[in-house]
């Protein structure tokens, strides 16, 4: 029998569960940090939603926890890395509350077709203006799903029981993933075109911050109506309201704002077209229950010494994996998070391949290692290398892995990571040396770099004299510092690829006067994170 903590409210039947799988439950709410320090260190397990914060100093305290439990989504009330070193698994309920979050997109974008709140507000006022809500019909629209997830997917499925027809872009879904889901793969720029209705259900990240912003805007087909039930932030506030009021757009339902509450001046406050509601997507009985159920299932595990499916930090490592693959774990996931970003299409398979000594160890992890780069920025979830392979599975993309023991001429040890999409593959390969990151082979250019800046220029050109100093007088220009460059060759004045990396962000202008230097062919900016150094996450009982 394990001592369990629920510090914040959840549903009665989660603990039921807990108390007839044999544990002792102690519901405990409302404690400050340092009366949570003062009790955590006789429990096993702890459940929290978003009240209680669970800090490094609290973890410290827990010298008998085995795992932490967010009954929701998000993390971010708990310290993941202080609890990967003390090697307690961090576990969350990512599904439970996926129907609610589908049913209320939907109920939002039919609300939109016929104007219901709107509607319902006129008779409040004693009103009889049917004029006024003349609405559209579902059947027969093209609906744009921008993220084709666990929610995307079930709206997807809602609107094909309504006769729409569902086009949807996600870079991280196979094309067959969509096919099956009923649902055709299109670039970003044809679903804005063609969409008479558009659902967005993308993470929050550098990369989607705005995403429908001044360019997509253009691009939107006149009447669209637009649904935002994801993450506050997507879409542009500012430009919504001036494209409703502009008649570009013609209605938007939003659930989440930047700013949670929003400010009492928010312009879609006063806009008649746009509906609006308080972050109500997981609000419903079921999913309250069912996020309950789903995070005590997986401490049961946990408390059994099993592996739970949704653990979103890396507990435990063991000595033989670390000793042999622990310093290619952060080339893998190097290699994936860059290749991801210069590749195109939908992304199809990723494949691994090992040369060397370490070919002779399984080597999944590192497989594994690799998918954490390739989807970090595919969901809002925490990637890591126990949900990574289910993440892809998820996503229709296809894993494999080679190994060659034989190795290679030039190096001890090396490790590739080949994406695939439906416009061709992408194939970076390294090793680690001396603890560090090197980058020794781009597609079939061969060279030697360390990914040591945070934005990167990869591009492809013919070697010509002058390249070199022209992509370093643009630069310079632009008051941009170079942090490094490195140029790989296939012959002398023949086609050759040039990395150059940045202290400073690329503008659109640098970007423009790059790509319009002659003998350049394309040009890919890529963002990347300083790597840190490896550290093994302490065992019980070292």
């Amino acid at each position: 029998m394990a001592k369990v903590l629920v510090a914040d409210p959840i549903d009665p039947r989660g603990v039921d569960r807990l108390v007839r799988a044999g544990h002792h439950v102690d519901v405990r709410r409302g404690l400050s940090e340092d009366e949570l320090r003062a009790v955590v260190g006789g429990y096993e397990a702890m459940i929290v939603r978003s009240e209680t914060k669970v800090t490094a100093r609290v973890i410290e305290s827990a010298e008998r926890m085995l795992g932490i439990g967010r009954a929701g989504v998000g993390v971010d009330n708990i310290d993941v890395d202080a609890a990967t070193q003390r090697g307690v698994a961090v576990v969350n309920s990512p599904t439970g509350n996926t129907i609610a979050a589908a049913e209320h997109s939907f109920a939002l974008l039919m609300s939109l077709a016929r104007n219901i709140p709107q509607a319902d507000a006129s008779m409040r006022r004693g009103e009889w203006t049917r004029a006024r809500f003349m609405g559209v019909e579902l059947r027969g629209k093209t609906l744009g799903v921008i993220g084709l997830g666990r929610v995307g997917s079930e709206v997807a499925h809602r609107a094909r029981a309504f006769h729409m027809r569902v086009i949807a872009h996600d870079p991280y879904v196979s094309q067959e993933r969509a096919r099956n889901l009923g649902v055709e793969a299109v670039p970003m720029e044809r679903l804005l075109e063609e969409s008479d209705f558009i659902s967005i259900h993308t993470p929050l990240t550098a990369g989607t911050k705005s995403l429908i912003g001044e360019p997509e805007f253009a691009l939107l087909k006149p009447g669209v109506r637009i649904v935002n039930a994801a993450r506050g932030g997507l879409v542009d506030e500012r430009l919504l309201q001036e494209a409703i009021a502009g008649g570009r757009v013609a209605g938007a339902a939003l659930d989440v704002f930047p700013v949670e509450p929003p400010p009492a001046d928010l312009p879609l406050r006063g806009e008649e077209r746009a509906v609006l509601t308080p972050h109500l997507g997981a609000s419903t009985e079921e999913a309250q229950v069912e996020v309950a159920l789903e995070v005590v299932d997986q401490l049961i595990a946990i408390l059994d010494g099993g592996a739970a499916p949704y653990t979103i930090n890396m507990p435990f490592v063991s000595q033989e994996v670390w000793e042999s693959l622990g310093p290619y774990l952060p080339v893998a996931t190097t290699l994936g998070r860059i290749a991801i970003q210069l590749a195109d299409g939908q992304l199809q398979a990723v494949t691994l391949r090992v040369f060397g000594e370490i070919a002779q160890h399984d080597v999944k992890v590192l497989a594994s290692a690799a998918l954490v780069g390739v989807l970090g920025a595919a969901t809002d979830m925490r990637v890591n290398l126990v949900n990574a392979p289910a993440m892809a599975h998820e996503r229709g993309i296809l894993v494999a892995e080679e190994k060659h023991p034989e190795g290679v001429d030039q190096y001890l040890n090396l490790i590739g990571v080949e994406v695939r999409s439906t416009e061709g593959a992408v194939y970076l390969a390294g090793a680690s040396v001396h603890g560090k990151t090197h980058i020794h082979r781009i597609n079939d250019f061969y060279l030697d770099m360390e990914p040591g800046a945070p934005y990167m220029l990869f591009a492809t050109h013919t070697d010509q004299p002058g390249m070199i100093g022209r992509v370093g007088t643009i630069a310079g220009e632009h008051d941009v510092n170079i942090s490094f460059m490195e140029v790989g060759r296939e012959a002398p004045r023949g086609a050759a690829t040039m990395v150059v990396g940045f202290d400073d962000p690329v503008t659109p202008a640098m970007l423009a006067s790059l790509k319009a230097v002659p003998g350049m062919a394309s040009i890919r900016i890529v963002t990347h994170e300083p790597e840190q150094p490896v550290q093994q996450p302490r065992l019980r009982g070292t």
